[in-house]
């Protein structure tokens, strides 16, 4: 039967795909022939000009040449750089032009518009965008998933308006493989299709399927502090991701990925989220782990703080405005073993300010000060004869990097000038240690207030962030996923550490894997304290798993408000099987599902408790390291592999933390291993919830009692 609104769609997009396609050969064409121009036109100056730094009476015409030469060579690099981000746009949008439509009518009586909505958006010749970018304020009511009267914010105004139709599309390339004109969440096509489809080795972008609670969280008005408390598949950290994207979009103007912090439970599920943000013509923030970010500051070998009691950094906090800072408490400034102010002036410029509390003002007029006195110090040594000498004794590419070009002065205070361009850029780094407090010894401060003999990473970092007011000024946005893995006292870190950013906080509290970190309470307190307001959302739809597996782990929640729900198809039930202590009847069990695993195909997980676990059935199912696996072996993950897109991988808990699987398989379900206990609960929980479709588990031994 022919379908009107299927062939008007397709021609539709035919026409979409062809400007695209146009879009993209002007933009090839624009950049090969404005290298053309800048290889020809600087070829010509070259021929009309000498460059000649040999002669003095020649150099200061040969700078005037080269700054001619350099905006010429910059204007060509900006007209390159426009087009080729021209071209990323189009070349992404050609493989998905869009995925939705809207028809939005914003005045009575007037016809609506229609306004196709893609994962970036992009204009035509006469500057209209023919594709809107999802993350702008009108894509707002297709998100809210409801026809009629709406609105959306838009330059500080409320838009009223009457969205008549909300489509979706099935694309591919210049494709149109089907269309769905819905209205709510639950019956979303496309979501069910996505859901639906197999595992892949790597996240992908939800654009096309964020659905009205998530929304709530990607487009949350901007606030100190966001908590959001997800079960277990509800898309908490696609969400953060879209979430990242939405905010470098909504402040384009002044907002970089440099200044965005992203916290990933482990190095595994940074790679495994590495191509989403990419897939949205956005680049990816600054990457941590707690482990890489203590390490990044130079104290791996304190520790992880995990044992770090809150009261401890309270102590701290309570502690430094009293604080006496003794002679012994500073430090020399020098690089390479130039000696720039000595412990002494650091002493003597502290004793100006000890009428200030310490703190972030004593902190702020210390670095104010030491950078005027370091200035004078670069003053006097610019008059030092012998420095004069090593400075003219310069090769010509030392000169360059120093001062842009050749030098030869010609005067005494030419010399002096450019002698103190040479220490400023010789000693820059001595600055930098200012800023970083690096006059300062921080353990000796920290054993004094603490009362030890030594200062873990958490006390060590806290207190610099106490003293500073903040450790990186830079950061404008901290996202921490899985954030119920840390504890109290890191959480007070990376809230003072970052003391200038807005933080969101993603987790799941039936997710705490660990002992003795925070809880949700905890958590909400930590940032209430230090940011003054703190917004919380809450996810209680599984996305990732059928409804049998959702029942399944919810059900292990005890005692606990959780109403959660499903949107998959309904799938198998999970398999339970619990065999003999018999190490050969146990593993014979095992063998076999994970044949039948590699059967249906796809990626399955042998999600073990512990490593100790992991390490055993390695051994006796010879399960080889990601680089020395063939296909058809059992991958024995490492943190720092990638998963395969199929197969069988044998991974411990909390390394499969954040990831999802196509099945999983429990290996170790006995009694003793998952006793009946909140800890063990929680572990069990988050093991059953990584799959998607598929559930097995085997118990050596009595089963647990949390399943029986």
């Amino acid at each position: 039967m022919d379908d009107a609104v299927f062939t008007e769609e397709q021609e539709h997009l035919t026409h979409t795909y062809e400007k695209l396609c146009g879009i993209r050969n002007a933009q090839l064409e624009k950049i090969r022939s404005t290298s053309e121009e800048a290889t020809r036109d600087l070829g010509s100056m070259r021929d009309e000009r000498s460059l000649d730094f040999a002669e003095v009476d020649h150099t200061a015409e040969t700078m005037i040449e080269l700054e001619a030469m350099n905006s010429i060579i910059a204007g060509y690099q900006r007209t390159a750089n426009a087009a080729e981000e021209t071209l990323r746009r189009a070349e992404m949008l050609m493989r998905q032009p869009y995925f939705a439509r809207i028809d939005l009518q914003l005045k009575e009586g007037a016809p609506a518009r229609s306004i196709y909505l893609g994962s970036v958006g992009i204009a035509d010749e006469t500057r209209r965008h023919f594709i809107v970018d999802w993350r702008s304020p009108v894509a707002e009511v297709y998100y809210n998933q409801s026809n009629g009267a709406t609105q959306y914010e838009a330059n500080g105004r409320t838009i009223h308006a009457n969205l008549k139709l909300r489509r979706q599309f099935d694309i591919t390339r210049d494709t149109l493989n089907a269309y769905f004109d819905t209205t709510v969440a639950i019956e979303d096509p496309l979501l069910l299709k996505a859901l639906g489809s197999r595992h892949s080795e790597k996240l992908h972008a939800i654009t096309a399927t964020i659905q009205r609670e998530q929304n709530e969280v990607v487009r949350h008005e901007d606030v100190p502090a966001l908590v959001v408390n997800g079960i277990a598949g509800s898309g908490k950290t696609s969400v953060l991701l879209q979430r990242i994207a939405y905010l470098l979009y909504r402040n384009r103007e002044n907002l970089t990925p440099d200044q965005v912090y992203l916290f990933t439970p482990n190095p595994v599920f940074g790679r495994y989220i590495d191509d989403v943000l990419p897939s949205m013509g956005e680049k990816n923030p600054q990457i941590f782990t707690w482990r890489s970010f203590v390490e990044n500051q130079g104290l791996a070998d304190r520790g992880m703080g995990e044992g770090t009691a809150p009261a401890v950094l309270q102590g701290i906090a309570d502690a430094l405005p009293g604080l006496t800072l003794d002679p012994h408490d500073f430090r020399e400034i020098a690089v390479d073993g130039t000696v720039l102010l000595k412990a002494s002036q650091v002493q003597s410029a502290a004793r100006k300010y000890e009428h200030v509390p310490v703190g972030p003002r004593f902190s702020g007029l210390m670095v104010e000060e030491l950078h005027d006195r370091l200035d004078r110090r670069f003053d006097s040594m610019a008059h030092d004869e012998a420095l004069h000498d090593e400075m003219l004794s310069l090769d010509v590419d030392d000169m360059v990097r120093y001062f842009g070009s050749a030098i030869a002065p010609s005067t005494q205070e030419e010399t002096v000038n450019l002698a103190k361009e040479y220490v400023q850029a010789r000693y820059a780094v001595a600055h930098e240690a200012i800023e970083n407090l690096e006059w300062l010894r921080f353990d000796r401060i920290g054993m004094r207030v603490t009362g030890q003999p030594t200062v873990s990473a958490v006390e060590w970092l806290y207190l610099k962030a106490r003293f500073a007011g903040t450790g990186c000024r830079s950061a404008r946005y901290v996202m921490v996923d899985e954030v119920q893995d840390y504890t109290e006292a890191q959480l007070m870190v990376l809230a003072h550490w970052f003391g200038n950013a807005h933080f969101l906080l993603l987790g799941d509290e039936h997710q705490a894997i660990r002992e003795h970190t925070a809880t949700f309470p905890e958590i909400r307190e930590v940032f209430a304290r230090a940011k003054g307001e703190v917004s919380e959302c809450r996810l209680l739809t599984s996305y990732r798993s059928t409804p049998e597996i959702t029942s399944m782990f919810c059900g292990l929640v005890h005692g606990s408000d959780i109403q959660a729900t499903s949107v998959q198809r309904e799938g198998q039930a999970p398999t339970i099987q619990a065999c003999s202590r018999d190490a050969a009847e146990y593993l014979a069990a095992l063998r076999a599902q994970i044949e039948a695993a590699r059967e249906r195909g796809g990626l399955t997980a042998i999600v073990a408790e512990s490593h100790d676990r992991v390490r055993w059935l390695a051994r006796e199912l010879g399960a080889r390291k990601p680089d020395e696996a063939d296909e058809g072996d059992i991958v024995l993950m490492r943190p720092n592999a990638s998963l395969p897109a199929a197969g069988v991988v044998l991974i411990d808990l909390p390394l499969a933390k954040g990831l999802e699987f196509d099945a999983v398989i429990v290996p170790d379900a006995q009694d003793s291993v998952y006793p009946d206990t909140p800890l063990a609960r929680r572990r069990l929980y988050t093991a059953i919830s990584r799959a998607t479709h598929f559930v097995s588990v085997l118990s050596q031994g009595p089963l647990t009692p949390l399943l029986a």
